[in-house]
């Protein structure tokens, strides 16, 4: 038999390997420091390229998209270039209306009974760019009005201030009458009174260039990596935005050296919520003029992985070479542990084998005094049914069916005697498929009236389909008996017993014996399958470790959960199809 290894043998390698790892690392160390400073920089202007990039492609699209905004407000080409009127011109021409709608609809809501101070509407204008704001109600008499209200200005609202139309859009198509402002009228939430607004050459070409960079953001947005892009004017104002935004207050002192061209591109740190990003600002730039500043937020995760990956390159790697000297050595004492284990475990078979076998020749000795009286039984209930048969129909099939039962259970109790003998040499189980649900119902029939008769409730619950198991029907029901009479035995005075049959568990059946006896401690519950151990004054306490050893045998197994004065719950679980290796009883 091998010997086991002692300590200093199953150390010798880790050590061997920890000390392999160390100088690995130090030379790991070396060529690491050399190239940190250089990633630092290299990775910072690696984001400004990024932030760049995105400038580019926003002012690419913003000058597109204003052109084509401009060229529909006109009703030409705004510039040299015609733009044609594709289908993301006229999404570019539905934002800009949904804007200005959702300006009003502000407006409506902020103040709903009209009474708009100057202050605050001007305010309003200069934050929406407005040229002009009015009140009227169905009559057409003005409530508010920022400015004088011009004629023509009422006349092109008038079928919203009729009730004709819930909406009157007038900004497009202009050409004919150039300089003419733009005009659009909402219906108040309210039903009374319309709020109209008007937006001159300078407003609408405000707005134009607003809703164009706002697309623009939009789709720059969409750059993986990027969490929000905002779009300033030269004057601090947003021109467009998307994402969560940082709390910065105007501009800074190095976005304005961007506008002068002191500076290139730059880049700082910024917080949202709990976690840091990268904010990259750039100059935007429209037909070659400065026109305002380009703020890009990145993702920081990926930046500090790549930081981290090569930064502490180093560090990871000799962690992970010491990992791997550690878990070496936690591989060699859990396997010398398993090996172990197993030892242990093929110590305690060997024992119960022993056990059991002792048990066999101890039943041996007795088998002859059991078998006399079983046969005389036998014998007597022959000769009842031949001899003593009721003339009576009905009690004729009684009394025939009476007497079958025993004759049933001799034949039963015989085989079990001869079980008994041979239980501790190993022998192949007769399997079959046979149907749980029946040995189970037939089991309930059988214990039943021993129940009853000690103020016991047994109730049932089992499977309605007839579940098909492996098994040797005759072992494996003197089991369940051997599980239930525990069960009863261990109830003083009244109580109950509940067998429960569950759907199967992929390819294990459940049958569930719950009592609510005295139950058992948890030393108690470790040894209640051995032959040696038993909590009862008569008998010698063998129906549970014949019930483990039938089970085992089909390749089941049995796992109790007992709280002392709470009860005691068996679990067996069975193959519900053959099993390829399962252990022969003993």
């Amino acid at each position: 038999m091998n010997q086991i290894p002692s300590a200093s043998q199953i150390l010798l390698r880790p050590i061997t390997l920890i000390i392999s790892c160390t100088i690995f690392v130090i030379l790991i160390l070396v060529m690491g420091l050399m190239d940190l400073n250089r990633l630092d920089r290299s990775l910072v202007n690696f984001m400004e390229v990024r932030g760049l990039d995105v400038a580019e492609k926003i002012e690419r699209e913003a000058l597109v998209g204003y052109t084509s905004i401009m060229q529909m407000l006109r009703g030409e080409a705004a510039g040299e270039t015609l733009i044609p009127l594709t289908d993301e011109t006229f999404l570019t021409q539905e934002s800009l209306i949904r804007a200005l709608v959702n300006v009003i609809r502000s407006i409506d809501t902020r103040w709903p009974s009209g009474a708009i101070s100057p202050e605050e509407a001007k305010g309003v204008m200069e934050k929406e760019g407005l040229w002009l704001l009015a009140v009227v109600d169905d009559s057409g008499r003005v409530l508010f009005q920022s400015r004088p209200l011009p004629r023509q200005i009422l006349a092109r609202a008038e079928p919203a201030v009729r009730k004709k139309k819930d909406l009157v859009i007038d900004l497009f198509g202009r050409s004919e009458k150039a300089g003419r402002s733009g005009v659009v009228a909402l219906r108040r939430s309210g039903g009374n009174g319309t709020v109209i607004i008007a937006l001159d050459e300078d407003a609408l070409q405000w707005w134009g260039m607003r809703i164009a960079m706002q697309r623009a953001v939009d789709e720059a947005a969409q750059t993986p990596g990027v969490v929000f892009v905002t779009v300033l004017d030269g004057w601090g104002a947003v021109l467009g935005s998307r994402g969560e935004q940082p709390a910065i207050q105007g501009m800074t002192a190095q976005e304005k050296e961007l506008l002068t061209g002191t500076l290139a591109v730059t880049a700082r740190g910024v917080t949202l919520g709990e976690r840091e990003h990268v904010m990259v600002m750039a100059p935007l730039a429209l037909d070659g003029r400065p026109a305002g500043i380009v703020r890009v937020g990145f993702q920081r995760d990926r930046m500090d992985q790549i930081l981290e990956n090569n930064r502490h390159f180093l560090f990871l790697s000799m962690g992970f070479i010491v990992l791997a000297g550690l878990f070496s050595l936690w591989f060699v004492f859990q396997n010398h542990k398993r090996h172990l284990a197993r030892l242990d475990e093929m110590r305690k078979r060997l024992e119960q084998s022993e056990r059991l076998s002792s048990l066999g020749q101890l039943a041996a000795g007795v088998a002859h005094e059991i078998r006399n009286p079983l046969n005389a039984i036998s014998m007597a209930s022959q000769r009842l049914q031949r001899e003593y048969l009721p003339c009576e129909e009905d009690k004729s099939q009684e009394f025939g069916r009476l007497t079958g039962v025993i004759r049933d259970e001799i034949r039963r109790l015989n085989v079990i005697i001869e079980d008994f003998l041979t239980f501790s040499r190993s022998r192949r189980l007769e399997l079959r498929d046979y149907s749980l649900t029946e040995v189970v119902q037939k089991l309930a029939g059988l214990m039943g009236e021993e129940a009853r008769a000690r103020g016991i409730a047994l109730t049932l619950r089992p499977d309605p389909d007839a579940l098909m198991v492996p098994m040797d029907v005759d072992k494996l029901q003197q089991a369940l008996i051997n599980i239930v009479k525990n069960a009863i035995e261990s109830i003083d005075g009244s109580g109950s017993i509940d067998i429960v049959m569950e759907k199967p568990q992929g390819d294990r059946a459940v049958v569930r014996i719950s009592d609510t006896g005295s139950g058992l401690a948890p030393e108690e519950v470790e040894k209640i399958f051995d032959p040696d151990y038993t909590t009862k004054e008569k008998g010698l306490g063998l129906g549970l470790p014949i019930a483990y050893e039938i089970i085992r045998g089909h390749g089941g197994a049995i796992r109790v959960q007992s709280a002392v004065g709470r009860g005691t719950t068996f679990e067996i679980t069975l193959p519900t199809r053959p099993a390829s290796a399962a252990p022969p009883a003993r």
